[in-house]
């Protein structure tokens, strides 16, 4: 096993790479190793393509916890990932994310809406992954130039109310990856449906990548993309300034359970010390918690909200016994300040680090009035 919480805080340490495809066969596989259990999403299963398109980008939604949402209150960010709620409620919206992730990498996104007259409402969105500059160098260790690994998704969506209850939406993706001399390109496609009831109950089932690779790193060596069909329900309370969110992810398959040696399911036996297996009911809820997301926001007015999130699966995969702490929680807040919405939120993923999340929209027709 990689030492991941190492990795995480000094990846040049281990990334630093001979001028032979040996050993870039050998970064690529630390880099798909790290990928697949730093993100609190796409280390369910390590043999995916593209997982940084299961990464949250909004700092709204980082703060609930997941990167989907069931809330429909006009914001761009929540129609990026589910295009059912993209409409004319967001024309003319932009949107700017930035993540400061771990140990110098970094991601975002930017967003725009426009709707159409005859064609409908549409939602262009570009989101990238920067890994930075890595070394090259030969077995003595003498370094002679570096390289950079990136990853990018074009995006356009549309939405569709069908009536006041219910609303549809699609969003088409290109993704374009390149690690050293590696490159990959692939397709891939979002479908959402959404129902709303008079009770401020809003529901949404959404089913995220569907798609495949056009082109994979090494020929003849074609990985799937990090399909996953969610539930999202919020429900805004009546006589409370209280949303409740809830996302149960990963309905296509029930058991997501990565086996954490440093954090067994069943904890570990107080005298021998060996990781004890988990059984009965508690086998059962270990691995339904493992697909649920709970989160909330409170609605202080209409300049600031409040928000936060625990997320079980994050918790018992990402934590270390010893040093536990808030691993699986997020926090963060918004504020409406003159024509912008701002949001920040930061992530407990590791005792390593806690990602942040900028994101900053805005309405241009607001600058027109």
């Amino acid at each position: 096993m990689f030492p991941v919480s190492k990795i995480i805080r000094e990846p040049r340490r281990y990334f630093i790479i001979k001028k032979s495809v040996k050993h870039k066969i050998v970064f690529l596989l630390l880099l798909s190793g790290l990928f697949c259990h730093v993100p609190a999403r796409g280390q369910t299963f390590g043999t995916y393509a593209y997982t940084f398109l299961e990464e949250p980008v909004s700092a709204r939604l980082s703060a609930l916890g997941s990167n989907m949402a069931a809330i429909d209150d006009n914001d761009i960010n929540v129609a990026f990932v589910n295009p059912s709620f993209i409409s004319p409620a967001i024309n003319n919206d932009l949107s700017l994310a930035y993540v400061n992730y771990f140990a110098g990498f970094n991601y975002g996104a930017v967003q725009y809406s426009r709707t159409f007259n005859k064609a409908g409402s549409f939602l262009l969105g570009i989101r990238y992954l920067n890994y930075g500059k890595f070394d090259y160098a030969n077995d003595a260790g003498n370094r002679g130039g570096t390289f950079g690994a990136a990853d990018y998704a074009v995006s356009i969506g549309w939405g569709r109310k069908l009536s006041s209850r219910f609303s549809i939406g699609a969003t088409g993706k290109l993704i374009y990856s390149h690690y050293e001399t590696y490159h990959s390109v692939g397709i891939a496609v979002d479908v959402a449906g959404t129902y709303k009831n008079n009770a401020n109950w809003i529901f949404s089932l959404v089913g995220s990548n569907i798609g495949r690779q056009l082109k994979s790193f090494v020929p003849g060596n074609t990985a799937p993309l990090p399909f996953d069909l969610q539930l999202a329900v919020s429900k805004k309370l009546e006589h409370v300034p209280f949303r409740f969110s809830f996302v149960y992810d990963h309905i296509e398959r029930w058991n997501i359970s990565y086996y954490n040696t440093a954090n067994p399911p069943g904890g570990v036996d107080p005298l021998t010390g060996e990781p004890l297996a988990l059984t009965g009911f508690s086998k059962f809820s270990d691995r339904l918690m493992r697909h649920i997301i709970i989160g909330g926001e409170m609605l202080l007015g209409k300049h600031l909200s409040l928000r936060g999130s625990y997320n079980y699966r994050r918790r018992k995969e990402l934590s270390i016994n010893q040093r536990i702490g808030m691993v699986g929680f997020s926090w963060g807040f918004g504020l409406r300040i003159s024509h912008f919405s701002i949001n920040y939120s930061r992530s407990t993923y590791h005792r390593a680090g806690s990602p942040n999340y900028f994101t900053i929209s805005t309405s241009l027709d607001d600058f027109k009035r």
